[in-house]
C-alpha cells in the first residue's frame, strides 16, 4: 500500500503566511478554538516554518522550529491525518534541528497527542498544564547514546 505523497518543505514568513494560515487557522483557530491572538505570536518571524503539500502543492500540513528547539504549531488538516503528514513534519523538523545543532528538541503535546509523539521518540518531561484551554505536557526527545 503506498502513502500518499506528500513534500515538506520551509515556507517563509511574511511571504508565506498566507499559506501556513490556510492550515493553522481551520485546525487551531476553528476546530481546536484557540484564540487568534494566541495563535500568532512575536515568534512568527524568527521561527524555521515547514509546510506539507499535497502533489497539487496544496498545503496541508505546518509546523515551526524554534532556535531553543521548541517544536511547535503542528497542525495536519482534519482530511489529511492519518496518513503520514504528521510524521514527515516532524521528521523534517528533527533533521533541521540535527543540521543547525540546535538544543534538544521539545514541544508542549496536546494530551491528546501525546502517544504519537512517543513514537517519534519523545518522553513527557513535565506535568499537564493547560494552554489556550487544551491539556498539554512537556516532551523532550530522548537522545541516543
Amino acid at each position: 500500500m503506498n502513502e500518499p505523497a506528500v513534500s515538506i518543505r520551509q515556507a517563509h514568513w511574511p511571504e508565506e503566511a498566507a499559506a501556513l494560515r490556510s492550515v493553522r487557522t481551520p485546525v487551531f483557530v476553528e476546530e481546536q478554538r484557540v484564540p487568534p491572538d494566541l495563535e500568532w505570536d512575536d515568534h512568527e518571524a524568527t521561527a524555521i516554518h515547514l509546510l506539507a503539500e499535497a502533489p497539487d502543492g496544496e498545503p496541508i500540513g505546518a509546523a515551526r522550529l524554534l532556535s531553543s528547539g521548541q517544536i511547535g504549531r503542528m497542525a495536519v488538516l482534519k482530511s489529511r491525518r492519518k496518513a503520514g503528514v504528521g510524521t514527515a513534519l516532524l521528521g523534517a523538523a528533527l533533521e533541521i534541528a540535527r543540521q543547525k545543532g540546535l538544543p534538544t528538541p521539545f514541544l508542549n503535546a496536546q494530551v491528546s497527542a501525546i502517544a504519537f509523539y512517543r513514537r517519534m521518540g519523545f518522553s513527557e518531561t513535565g506535568e499537564e498544564f493547560m494552554e489556550a484551554g487544551i491539556a498539554h505536557r512537556r516532551m523532550e526527545l530522548q537522545q541516543n547514546g
